[in-house]
């Protein structure tokens, strides 16, 4: 087993996170659990999750560049989850 980290943050991410409030244990437990992967551009992927957030339910999203170790650019929480949640992923 590597002893490499499954992910990397950007610090872009990270100060996001902070920002928007989102825990990175939560940011975490998308990457290592993610609801959905869903196919962005380039070289990226969507690593995305349904989260109750107080009383109500957001999608959190991490946007992951496929490298080796993945690395995460950004993360925000949305409640526009009918927008990006595919019930064909």
């Amino acid at each position: 087993m590597s002893d490499e980290p499954l992910y990397r943050l950007s610090d872009h991410a990270r100060e996001e996170a902070e920002r928007r409030g989102i825990s990175l244990d939560l940011v975490d437990t998308i990457m290592r659990s993610p609801g959905q992967v869903i196919k962005a551009h380039l070289d990226r992927r969507v690593y995305q999750s349904k989260v109750k957030i107080g009383n109500k339910l957001y999608l959190v999203r991490a946007v992951v560049e496929q490298s080796e170790p993945l690395l995460v650019i950004t993360v925000y929480r949305t409640s526009k989850i009918d927008k990006y949640w595919s019930d064909n992923a």
